[in-house]
This record gives C-alpha cells, sequence and structure tokens, in this order.
C-alpha cells in the first residue's frame, strides 16, 4: 500500500478538514499503534485523548468534526468505520484466491462425487467415501471429510477443519481451522457403577451462509440431528451439545456453552462465557449479556444477564445492592452497638 490521502479521499467519498490531501499512506493501524505514514479512524468520544496523541499521518473522523490535532491530516467521512473497513479491504492482506485442483497428497476415498476442476483440495486432506463436494468448495490442507458427508457448493473448510460421517453443510459455509462438526455428544448412562456410553447416532446439518469458528465444536445428535440455521454465525472456542437446534441468524460468543437438547430460536444473541443448561428454550430475539447462566425457558425480545439469567433491568438492581451491603452491614453494626448502649444505661437506671 502506498496511496495518497487524496486519492483515499475519492475511493471514500470524504472531505479533506485539516492537513494536505498530497502525504502518502502507506499502513493502518488503531489510534493507539499507530505510527508516521499509518492511516487510522476515530468514531467514539471515550477516545479523544488518543486522537490528540496518535501517531498517524492521516485519520478518518466524523464529517461534523472541529478540533483537529496538530500535523494530523483528518479525512471527514459520515462512518469511519466503514470507510475505514473499505480502505482496508482495498488495500489490506487479500484472501488467498481460489484455485481449482486437487493436491496430488491428498486421499480421495472411493465413491466420493467431486468434479475436481471445480473444487480447491489442499496438502494432506482427505475425503471419505460416498463424500458429495459441491462445485466452487475449497477443503485446506489436512481438513478431514468423513464417509457420506455433503458439503454445498462454495462452502470453505479451513486447514486441519473436521467433518465427520454423514454431516451435512449447506453452501457457503465456512468452518475454520480446528473446528469439529459430528463429534460424539455427551451421552453417557451409570450402571453398575460404571458409566457406560450411550450411542450417538445421528447427524449436524449446518444450513446455509453459516460461519463456524476455530476450535469450536458441534456434536452429533444422540438420534435425528443437531441444526445449525442459515445465517448464523459462531465464534472461536463455542460448544454445542447433541441435538440443539440453533435457529437462523443467531449470534454465538466465545467460550459459550449449549447442552443437550436446547433451543436457540431465530436471531437470539449469546455473549462471551455464556453458559446455557439443557433441554431449555430462548425465545426468539432474545440477548444473553456475558456469563449468562440459563436454566429455564426464557422468552423472547428481551436482554437477559447473571446467573440465574433474569431480565437484565432486575439484575442490575439487584448489583445495586450488593454493592451497598459493605455499607448497610456498617450501618446494622453501629445500630446494634448503640442498642446495647441504651439497654446497658435502662439496666443501670434499674
Amino acid at each position: 500500500m502506498d496511496v495518497s490521502v487524496g486519492e483515499l479521499i475519492t475511493l471514500i467519498n470524504g472531505t479533506l478538514l485539516s492537513g494536505s490531501p498530497d502525504h502518502r499512506i502507506v499502513g493502518f493501524a488503531s489510534l493507539k499503534e499507530a505510527k508516521p505514514g499509518d492511516l487510522t479512524f476515530f468514531y467514539d468520544s471515550r477516545y479523544h485523548k488518543q486522537l490528540m496523541e496518535t501517531a498517524a499521518t492521516a485519520a478518518l473522523v466524523p464529517s461534523e468534526t472541529t478540533q483537529f490535532p496538530d500535523k494530523l491530516t483528518c479525512i471527514g467521512v459520515a462512518n469511519p468505520s466503514q470507510a475505514f473497513e473499505i480502505i482496508v479491504e482495498k488495500f489490506g492482506l487479500q484472501p488467498i484466491p481460489f484455485k481449482a485442483g486437487i493436491h496430488p497428497s491428498a486421499t480421495i476415498g472411493k465413491d466420493v462425487v467431486i468434479n475436481p476442476g471445480l473444487v480447491c483440495v489442499g496438502p494432506g486432506a482427505v475425503i471419505d467415501e460416498r463424500a458429495w463436494i459441491g462445485d466452487g468448495v475449497t477443503i485446506g490442507a489436512n481438513a478431514y471429510v468423513g464417509p457420506d458427508v455433503r458439503i454445498g457448493k462454495d462452502s470453505f473448510l479451513h486447514p486441519n477443519a473436521t467433518v465427520l460421517q454423514a454431516c451435512l453443510l449447506g453452501e457457503r459455509v465456512i468452518i475454520h481451522s480446528s473446528a469439529v462438526i459430528g463429534a460424539d455428544g455427551f451421552g453417557y448412562v451409570l450402571e453398575k457403577g460404571r458409566h457406560r456410553k450411550i450411542r450417538q447416532a445421528g447427524i449436524v446439518q449446518i444450513d446455509n451462509d453459516v460461519e463456524v469458528g476455530a476450535a469450536t465444536t458441534i456434536d452429533r445428535a444422540r438420534f435425528g440431528r443437531t441444526w445449525i440455521g442459515e445465517g448464523t454465525k459462531i465464534d472461536n472456542l463455542v460448544q454445542i451439545a447433541h441435538n440443539v437446534i440453533v435457529g437462523k441468524h443467531c449470534i454465538i460468543v466465545s467460550q459459550t456453552g449449549i447442552a443437550g437438547s436446547s433451543i436457540l430460536e431465530d436471531y437470539v444473541v449469546a455473549a462471551a462465557q455464556v453458559g446455557i443448561a439443557g433441554h431449555v428454550t430462548i425465545g426468539r430475539q432474545s440477548t444473553l449479556a456475558a456469563r449468562a447462566g440459563v436454566l429455564k425457558d426464557l422468552p423472547g425480545g428481551h436482554t437477559y444477564l447473571g446467573y440465574p439469567a433474569v431480565p437484565i433491568q432486575e439484575e442490575q438492581r439487584l448489583r445495586v445492592h450488593i454493592r451497598r451491603l459493605p455499607k448497610t452491614l456498617e450501618r446494622i453494626k453501629e445500630l446494634e452497638n448503640r442498642l446495647a448502649a441504651l439497654e446497658s444505661q435502662s439496666s443501670v437506671g434499674h
């Protein structure tokens, strides 16, 4: 990247608010980490101090900005974050282009349905027997596709991703490295003092346009299917247990765990480290704040917080009362001392 500020202004339809359009931009970074030659962006008043101190050459700022740091060229735009994204998309690290072909070290099993001229299979990848691979699919190095798996067109398995027996992936599905789709559900029954494994005979179905983050695990069903709905985005390090149903366009953030047979209806957001017990239903358009613990069904359309999860206003009131406890205890102790003193005086008087 080596472009002038003027060229960037043209690209994003911005307005020069301060500085020179002739400055050259060779990189981009955050306000705090930027150095001379970098472009940065500012959109939140909480970071005003960092804007005034940044070493960047240029910054994207809201169009209504009137205060500009010395020696910083400022470009006014309606949405600095979005404009920054446009620039990064054009000049930043580019995705590896699709290149059709099957690497000589890849292993293709018997009766696999695949068009070598319309897929990309990397070194060391394994596609097991009877798998069906749609056109435009990329299977990265050392990824594993199990027997009878179906992968829809234009899907992407990153290196070391694993999709196990008979699981179904829709179109444009992205599975990141070290994710495991279709491992056995965690099912055991205690018999005669020993844990006997219950056979997990179902599958995982992932619908179109789902993205599954690195090292996430989605377990196969005991029977039937574990089902991830269209457009859902799952972060890294998420655990989804057997027979869970996740609706359409949900967001599930890192280190969330969902126990078996629970249901997330459409547009549910589960923030980081949420825990969801088994056999519960979370209603449509619910938001589970970070570290919420869900133990029972929750109606849709609300935000929940705490353990056990309750409507956020209720939990916030509770936390205010908890913070007041030390002063309340001090007040109680003071009143107890005063009462004891009064009782002592009354005793002496008699």
